[in-house]
């Protein structure tokens, strides 16, 4: 019998530190070649667009999954619906067995947010203890838990275009996760005071430069790598902070997502 799961059935079942473990041991497969694909296909629509991702992961069962969203950002002010909205079908990939149908922004949320706090994990600091949030929105929710499920944080600086939406993520999150939360009103500010950034933002241009950063003079055993995106103009190199790119296309909050439910 095929399940049909719903964003509330999604949350029930998969918590954001459950997400983080099968995200690392995904990559994992992934990098010993035990997946399919993945595959990946656009279609443009007027006003938004459809995007396919399936991939599948070769084990003791193996899987195969698809996900189709359609991602039209006029759609809460035109008709009152969250800017993503989509399914996931997952099936056997031995017989092709349609397994289930499930609400796919819930499980992007929390993949999103996931993929971050491993690169984290890995990439960041090992003492790294302020992060900077720019995008105030589910998104930015998300990657806030994220990087302190994984991180020693004790500060977190949070950057929105609209100040509003800083200052209410800030209030809500403080409690929730026990560190320091604060909202910003000065990008260069937040991240000279940072180790870590991340960015989850609609920006279609740069908001952000090398010279922004916060340098760093002492040498540690770290791996280089190096990231660009759409939203960010700073390549990042270890170990100067740490940033993890989070960009759907100043800095506008991705805030209209389907709304994520914190453990």
């Amino acid at each position: 019998m095929t399940l049909v799961l719903s964003r509330t059935d999604v949350l029930d079942l998969l918590s954001l530190p459950e997400c983080i473990d099968a995200v690392e041991r995904a990559f994992r497969l992934h990098a010993e070649g035990h997946t399919l694909g993945p595959g990946v296909l656009s279609v443009h629509a007027a006003g938004g667009g459809f995007h396919i991702k399936a991939a599948g992961l070769i084990g003791e069962r193996s899987y195969f999954a698809a996900k189709t969203n359609a991602n039209f950002s006029d759609n809460p002010r035109r008709w009152g619906l969250p800017t993503i909205q989509g399914t996931i079908v997952l099936a056997d990939a031995v017989n092709g067995t349609p397994l289930a149908v499930m609400d796919s922004a819930s499980v992007t949320a929390l993949r999103t947010g996931a993929a971050t706090a491993v690169a984290a994990k890995f990439l960041a600091r090992p003492d790294a203890s302020t992060a900077t949030v720019v995008g105030c929105g589910v998104q930015g929710d998300v990657q806030l838990a994220a990087v302190a499920a994984v991180l020693p944080l004790r500060r977190i600086l949070l950057v929105d275009i609209d100040h509003t939406r800083a200052e209410d993520l800030a209030a809500r999150a403080a409690a929730r996760h026990g560190v320091r939360v604060e909202p910003a009103k000065d990008l260069r500010s937040a991240l000279r005071a940072s180790d870590v950034c991340v960015t989850c933002t609609t920006s279609g241009g740069r908001f952000s430069a090398p010279e922004m950063s916060r340098p760093e003079p002492s040498l540690r055993r770290l791996a280089r790598t190096t990231r660009r995106s759409r939203s960010s103009s700073l390549p990042c190199s270890l170990p100067r902070p740490w940033w993890s790119t989070s960009s759907i296309n100043a800095p506008r909050s991705v805030s209209c997502t389907t709304p994520w439910r914190p453990a």
